[in-house]
């Protein structure tokens, strides 16, 4: 069983990064990063390969990355779109 989380770190480009996003997105991905406290690998989410720590969840066309040290989660990235449309926009 995996314990709850104590403290969510928001990393400072990920803060500048949310200042810009419309508020419904905004509390939409903040409502999404309050459940991980208490679910901090959800169902979807996917382990980083060969990165210890490391997880990504989506939501709502955002790749959200995170890091789970003991009782801390640390928010290091929100990207949006996937590999595949960043690929295509070339």
């Amino acid at each position: 069983m995996h314990q709850a989380i104590s403290t969510i770190f928001v990393a400072p480009p990920v803060e500048q990064q949310l200042r810009t996003f419309a508020k419904p997105l905004r509390t939409l991905l903040a409502r999404r990063l309050h459940a991980l406290r208490t679910s901090p690998r959800p169902p979807g989410v996917t382990k980083l390969e060969g990165l210890d720590h490391l997880y990504r969840i989506r939501e709502s066309g955002y790749r959200i990355v995170y890091a789970i040290r003991e009782q801390d989660l640390i928010v290091l990235t929100i990207k949006s779109g996937t590999r595949m449309d960043r690929r295509t926009e070339s």
